[in-house]
């Protein structure tokens, strides 16, 4: 198989993933309305709640695995903040039929306002990755449109990764300049979304649970897309409707750990120490009765995505092996990683074959170049493998979006080095300034979907070819 029929199978591969996890099929299989009755069926027990969590707190937040029923007998509401928020609100519609529904719906600037049709809700831009006064003036409205609600009515809230940037009221005493700031902080130095959040929780008033203080007396059901390793419905969007698990400690230790305080404004270090000395309440936490009309539901997550690319695998022929465990931590780190598990399957693999990962890695920012996780990993495994024939990779992200660029990662195998080389590339260089979206840029491998509708994570899709055959396409049997 040629290297341009590889890329055109591996983009055919991620379109498969996306599908899969895009609202308007998941929404038709998890909501549905019938005799005034909202009913939301989730996905099952496995793929609610993923095996490898062994945590019993984090276990203890997927709060629904039985099919949810509620009476209709208010008002309806419809709010959200996320990557795929407006695609869900707009996969709604046709099972909430002629209702009169109120609400708000917050999406990413560069989302199209008029690609939504949403009788009676809002639509507002906000900013992403780092928020922006159209994410803050977005969260004004959307509380705003809560502000008349009953014990009656119900608060559907369609929440996906992107939330925490759209969604944003400073708590008191701070501005938006000082999350801003904050944010950029803790995107610089490497923390991961698990750090990023508990720190963002505790200075907001939405985040953290506080959402759903302000949807009080009505019933809240929130359908979540995951964006998070772990599924921790805790940690996607910062749990605007979750109860927090965190503290304010947390979030200090978080400082800590990062050495970030010299670079934070001083506001948001004497607002987070004023927590830890318990001047300032807490975040809503678990068994708080704020929660007993709460019901959050995971509708989709990275895990069925990937099962999606096994199947769309298995149908042309190809073998495939999934590493289970999510990637996380630093992305040239992850990358080494994983080009050591591609050599080791192409070594041993008996025909072609799909390795597949998932999960989300981290940059670390030190120079003043354009890049994003993906980019970077895709750079570190050609790296590794450079020279080595019979393999090729497209790392990224599922929302279409890798960093603070245009996008959703990148293309290599064996011969991306020597590519560059012959353009007088230097991998090293580019990396060593954070510059993979011009090095990519210069080769033509950059990939470019555009804005997808979901995000769930990234996804690690190589085609792996075993040594002498790595033209041959025949038909296998999917392990």
């Amino acid at each position: 198989m040629r290297p341009d029929d590889r890329y055109t199978l591996l983009t055919a591969l991620f379109r498969t993933a996306v599908d899969a996890v895009h609202p308007r099929h998941l929404i038709p299989q998890t909501v549905t309305i019938e005799n005034e009755r909202l009913i939301v069926q989730p996905r099952d027990k496995e793929e609610t709640c993923p095996a490898f969590l062994d945590d019993k707190r984090t276990r203890s937040l997927f709060e629904t695995v039985d099919a949810l029923t509620l009476a209709l007998t208010g008002r309806l509401f419809l709010i959200g903040a996320g990557k795929g928020a407006g695609s869900m609100a707009q996969a709604l519609m046709p099972a909430l039929g002629q209702r009169r529904i109120g609400g708000c719906i917050i999406i990413p600037s560069e989302q199209a306002v008029s690609d939504l049709f949403l009788p009676g809700v809002r639509v507002v831009q906000g900013e992403h990755p780092l928020p922006g006064p159209g994410s803050e003036y977005a969260t004004q409205v959307l509380v705003e449109s809560l502000s008349q609600v009953q014990p009656h009515d119900l608060v559907l809230v369609c929440l996906t990764g992107g939330a925490s940037s759209l969604l944003v009221r400073p708590a008191v005493g701070l501005t938006l300049a000082d999350k801003t700031a904050t944010n950029a902080v803790l995107l610089e130095c490497g923390a991961d979304i698990l750090a990023l959040n508990t720190v963002r929780k505790h200075v907001s008033q939405v985040k953290g649970g506080w959402l759903a203080h302000h949807a009080q007396p009505a019933t809240v059901v929130s359908l979540i897309l995951s964006d998070v390793i772990g599924d921790d419905l805790s940690v996607i969007g910062s749990g605007p409707t979750v109860a927090d698990p965190t503290t304010f400690m947390d979030a200090w230790r978080v400082v800590e750990q990062y050495g970030i305080a010299p670079r934070l404004p001083q506001s948001v270090c004497t607002h987070l120490q004023q927590g830890v000395r318990g001047s300032i309440p807490e975040t809503p936490k678990p068994g708080d009765s704020l929660f007993s009309r709460v019901h959050n539901m995971l509708i989709g997550s990275n895990h069925l995505a990937l099962q999606a690319v096994r199947e769309a695998a298995a149908h042309r022929g190809l073998r495939s092996h999934l590493i289970a465990q999510p990637l996380a931590g630093d992305s040239l780190v992850a990358g080494h990683d994983f080009a050591q598990t591609l050599r080791a399957v192409r070594q041993h693999c008996s025909g072609p074959t799909c390795l597949l990962a998932g999960g989300e890695t981290t940059v670390q920012v030190r120079g003043t170049g354009k890049g994003g996780r993906n980019q970077e990993f895709a750079l570190a495994v050609a790296q590794e493998l450079a020279g080595e024939a019979g393999w090729s990779l497209l790392s990224a992200g599922t929302d279409g979006i890798d960093g603070p660029t245009n996008a959703a990662g990148a293309f290599v195998d064996g011969r991306t080095l020597d590519r560059a080389r012959r353009k007088n590339l230097d991998p090293v260089q580019f990396l060593r300034n954070n510059d993979t979206y011009t090095f990519f840029s210069a080769l033509g491998d950059l990939f470019r979907p555009g804005s997808t509708g979901t995000n769930v994570m990234d996804m690690k899709i190589a085609l792996v070819y075993p040594p002498g055959a790595e033209e041959c396409h025949g038909k296998q049997d999917s392990e």
